[in-house]
């Protein structure tokens, strides 16, 4: 498979509110009242995780129709703990970043086969996305 470039535009439009854009998609991002945006959008770590929820669920999709899995419905929770003193400099000992992250999985199987292995169930979900952020 021949690499693909992937772009995204991304412009301050007012405060911290910023205006994504990629392939004729747009999306605005911002930051709560309390952290001196408008809370017109996400703010940027909430869209990363939607954007790795979504990764997760588009992978499982495909795997699943791949593997001739009827997958009736996927949902994943996520959840990150930061300390934004340490993005912010404020305490240098503050990790930039995740703390700890937590994902919950809810799919529902149409299973037509009397016999189908929990592996293959398993493996809807690859083990590269089970690991820590």
């Amino acid at each position: 498979m021949a690499i693909e470039t992937t772009k995204a535009e991304v412009t301050l439009e007012s405060g911290v509110r910023v205006s994504c854009k990629s392939r004729g998609f747009e999306i605005t991002l911002d930051e709560p009242k309390s952290s001196g945006g408008t809370n017109e959008g996400m703010n940027p770590v909430e869209a990363m995780l939607n954007s790795l929820g979504a990764c997760l669920t588009i992978v499982a999709k495909t795997f699943a129709r791949a593997k001739k899995i009827n997958l009736k419905s996927f949902k994943v929770d996520l959840e990150g703990e930061l300390d934004p003193d340490g993005y912010m400099g404020k305490n240098p000992n503050a990790k930039r970043g995740f703390q700890k992250s937590r994902r919950l999985f809810t799919l529902k199987l149409i299973i037509q086969k009397k016999r189908l292995k929990i592996s293959s169930i398993l493996l809807i979900i690859p083990a590269q996305f089970m690991t820590r952020l």
